[in-house]
């Protein structure tokens, strides 16, 4: 695992001596290590296991010859409309969701420098929820709803920003409290268009601001976003890897910090706003998956990259998954099951923070 270490104190070093010893911290790529890829090897077995599983189970179980039927042939009858038309874009929906939400969290992480940062905490989902929703409420749709939920994203991460920034800079405990008062306020706000919305499109809103993804018929668009994002992050891996250690870090290693912030701040909206655009409000996926696998695979963003967005699909597939079958043939709202992992570990998590404080 590879380990970042500024000099100790008293040490005298020249930039130069810190700039090398910080490239050869991150320097090799640590996806080529047998462990990284004995762990990025396991969870591409669990991702084919949890996409072939969400394809089998159901209110109408299928076997796995029955799925392979359906997946290969068109004319097989009703796997064919089970696998084809109904769970396979689904599933792959939901992968893509985790995957991006899972990212999103992590760019957060790295941008506030705090491991409970978050896209649902820090009310940046509610912010694109709010937007979403009035674009519906105004009677629009298509492309619409995703610039609305983007508008949204970026303007909660900039009032985050700007409210908590005070002096002394960020801590967590200002972060915290300031991401629980703008996700409030958002919450609000999404009650108010709620109530004056019409009575017969609000369960179908209600579902879709605790996640709904019953409705998912084209999986290509939040593929392609996921699979940019992953390629994105394991580029700039490096430069995440020294923001996440201090901006003073970063700007004597000649790190153009400001862009890169921005470029983090914008990434992080997009990812956001795209997946509660497709699927509504998902909490918690971006909090837990980021934090999981950096235990497990380190803090290096080339690696933590990848096996994020790997965690995050696995995830909220198998949330999915659940959600349909639980009480089948009703369904749950996925977004309900995510909260329900996802609170306890916040918990432990802000326990494990004021002991460190």
């Amino acid at each position: 695992m590879l380990a970042l270490r500024g000099p100790e104190p008293g040490t005298v070093v020249s930039s130069r001596d810190t700039a090398t010893a910080y490239s050869r911290a991150f320097a090799r790529p640590a996806w080529l290590t047998p462990r990284a890829a004995f762990v990025l090897g396991l969870l591409s077995l669990l991702a084919v296991g949890a996409l072939v599983a969400s394809l089998a189970v159901g209110s109408v179980a299928l076997s796995l010859e029955d799925v392979w039927r359906g997946l290969a042939d068109r004319d097989a009858g009703l796997p064919a409309t089970l696998v084809r038309d109904l769970r396979l874009p689904r599933a792959l929906t939901a992968f893509g969701i985790g995957g991006v939400l899972a990212l999103a969290g992590m760019l957060m992480q790295v941008l506030l420098r705090n491991p409970l940062a978050d896209p649902y905490v820090l009310g940046v989902s509610g912010g694109a929820a709010t937007f979403a929703l009035l674009v519906l409420a105004a009677g629009a749709g298509g492309l619409w709803i995703y610039g609305g939920a983007f508008c949204g994203a970026l303007a909660a991460t900039l009032l985050v920003f700007a409210l908590a920034h005070g002096p002394g800079g960020w801590t967590s405990l200002r972060l915290l409290l300031t991401g629980v008062v703008v996700a409030a306020g958002f919450g609000a706000a999404v009650s108010l268009i709620l109530s004056l919305g019409p009575d017969s499109s609000l369960r179908g809103m209600l579902f879709w601001l605790m996640g709904d993804l019953s409705f998912a018929r084209h999986a290509g668009g939040i593929l392609a976003l996921l699979l940019v994002a992953v390629v994105g992050c394991g580029v700039t891996g490096r430069h995440l890897n020294v923001l996440a250690r201090g901006e003073s870090r970063a700007e004597s290693l000649g790190i153009a910090v400001r862009p890169l912030r921005v470029g983090i701040y914008f990434a992080g909206s997009l990812l956001t706003a795209a997946a509660v655009a497709t699927a509504g409000s998902i909490g918690f996926v971006g909090l837990v998956v980021p934090h999981f696998m950096r235990r497990l695979v380190g803090p290096d963003h080339r690696l933590l990259a990848p096996a994020a967005a790997l965690g995050g699909g696995i995830l909220l597939v198998l949330a999915d998954t659940a959600a349909r079958t639980i009480v089948a043939p009703r369904q749950l709202p996925v977004g309900a099951l995510t909260a329900a992992i996802g609170v306890p570990l916040f918990l432990v998590l802000m326990r494990r923070q004021r002991t460190v404080g």
